[in-house]
């Protein structure tokens, strides 16, 4: 990997830990603000809201992944006037969808609002409400193209960098808002506007970077959009997977067991989805670099980039799995408050967060890397047909326990085939190595790092000094220890003398000058 794309990828990797850092505090501290101000009809409508726009993904139709792969395509072969085609076409039929979905919803909000139960005198506000958030919702598809196209330049740090600046504004402004006494509907007025702010000033920096490229509708071609779908389909279809991988397990709960049962499995769960999404911040990097060098027909450095990816995503990833397995009973009752939950929920988050581990190791680099190098159809069916088996087995071994454990299992098994005998032998062959040899430039280095951090877990788990000493403490001295640990591990045995010397220097120059001077 040459040093610039090098420096690209940690830029935008280190910016996607703080962004992911900031929307973490940012979101805890607004759902305690909210939960102690709001009525439960009010929280009840928020929460609605916010789970309908998670749900507007799917009108995306895999054009937004579209745009940054032929930005990055594009990029590199100076095809000026046929991104402008593209990207005007996309941005035509976003505008559309923009003006037909706020009539279709707002035409039917009246029916909305009567069949979640609201008390009548707030109706009027709550349909106001609903017309602005959904209008809000409308603008972000023409908006959203934007940080797509800087994803595509492969400057993901700036949209970062947009992402926590409105997060930190939300936050100072919902709190104004409840000291102040502000309206339901001024509160969802903030929350979308420090949602499209960010695309909004995307499309700014997006289009300075590309001063040779125009955006007419002029430039819309059907026969642009057609070339288009031949990959959005399939991208939409990987998206669709991804929402039912995700979403599934609490409907097959709830339809099987009863909604009761969602407490045991989310308390669980949840520890497990902030792994994933703490882990899989350098993977993201990955997509507009593989598209710009399958473009630049750079096959060389392409399996450099997978090589290195899977190598520094074990890496990344092992230290914070075995922190968070040795003590997922003390996150999980840091979470919730309640240490006297069932073994059956600890259990569950076992399994789960196992299974988000193994996807770091098999799923995150090689999803990625394939989608943005012409192998979208094999990824759309490989993706449908685990998405299948997660579903049927779930189903299978609920009914069989009668437990929430079942749905665990029956999430992770697939995983483990599809992974394991799919896609790390097919990643293995496109970088030219055997399994065995890739397996040992990859995983082994995570191997050297996992053993002695286990041991260490084990010793301090059994340490008389930490008997006593209370669930947060003991967890802050597992997580320190394990993280300086690792750093030194990392650093003493998996860098070169070239990569240390790189490091060094950089932070060198970052210290102040009278520290370099003594």
């Amino acid at each position: 990997m040459s040093e610039p794309l090098q420096k690209i990828l940690i830029r935008n990797t280190l910016s996607n830990y703080l962004r992911t850092s900031v929307a973490l505090v940012a979101g805890l501290l607004t759902f305690r603000l909210l939960f102690g101000y709001f009525s439960k009809e009010e929280f009840g409508m928020w929460a609605l809201l916010w789970s309908l726009f998670g749900i507007g993904v799917l009108f995306d139709f895999g054009l937004g992944i579209a745009a940054q792969k032929r930005v990055a395509e594009f990029i590199r072969t100076k095809n000026w006037d046929d991104l402008s085609r593209t990207l005007s076409s996309i941005l035509v039929l976003y505008t559309a969808i923009a003006i037909a979905l706020p009539l279709l919803i707002i035409g039917s909000s009246g029916w909305w609002i009567d069949r979640i139960g609201l008390p009548e005198h707030q109706q009027s506000e709550y349909q106001l409400a609903l017309g602005i958030f959904f209008a809000g919702v409308s603008l972000s598809f023409p908006l959203g193209i934007f940080p797509e196209i800087l994803r595509g330049q492969q400057k993901i740090h700036l949209v970062n960098w947009l992402v926590i600046g409105s997060v930190i504004l939300r936050v100072i402004l919902i709190a104004l808002s409840i000291h102040f006494h502000w309206s339901f509907t001024t509160l969802i007025i903030i929350a979308m506007a420090s949602t499209l702010a960010p695309d909004f000033f995307s499309a700014f920096l997006a289009m300075r970077g590309l001063p040779k490229v125009k955006l007419s509708a002029r430039y819309f071609s059907p026969r642009v959009l057609r070339e288009i779908s031949r990959f959005s389909f399939f991208a939409y279809l990987g998206i669709l997977v991804n929402l039912l991988l995700s979403r599934a397990d609490q409907l097959v709960i709830t339809t099987t067991l009863g909604v009761g049962f969602i407490v045991l499995y989310q308390a669980g769960a949840k520890i497990s989805e902030m792994f994933r999404d703490f882990t899989r911040q350098l993977q993201e990097t990955l997509s507009p670099a593989a598209a710009s060098l399958h473009a630049g027909k750079e096959s060389k450095r392409l399996r450099g980039l997978m090589v290195e990816g899977n190598r520094w995503s074990a890496l990344l990833a092992t230290p914070l799995y075995l922190i968070c397995a040795f003590n997922l009973r003390a996150l999980i009752t840091l979470l919730t408050g309640d240490p006297g939950l069932a073994d059956e929920t600890w259990l569950t988050g076992q399994i789960l967060l196992f299974w988000y581990f193994t996807t770091i190791l098999t799923h995150s680099v090689s999803r990625r890397v394939f989608m943005m190098t012409g192998h979208e159809r094999k990824l759309a069916w490989l993706g449908a047909a685990e998405a299948i088996a997660n579903l049927t087995l779930s189903i299978g071994l609920v009914i069989m326990t009668q437990s929430v454990v079942g749905v665990a299992i029956g999430s992770l098994l697939p995983t483990l085939w599809f992974g394991w005998r799919h896609y790390w032998p097919w990643m293995a062959k496109e970088v030219g190595l055997s399994r065995r040899e890739f397996s040992k430039a990859t995983l082994l280095p995570a191997s050297k790092i996992a053993i002695p951090s286990a041991t260490l877990l084990t010793l301090i788990a059994m340490s008389p000094l930490t008997e006593n000493t209370g669930t947060i403490p003991t967890l802050l001295i597992s997580s320190l220890s394990i993280t300086l640990l690792s750093t030194w591990l990392i650093w003493s045995f998996e860098l070169t003398t070239e990569e240390r010397g790189k490091i060094q220097s950089a932070l060198a120059n970052r210290l102040p000058v009278s520290v370099n001077a003594s």
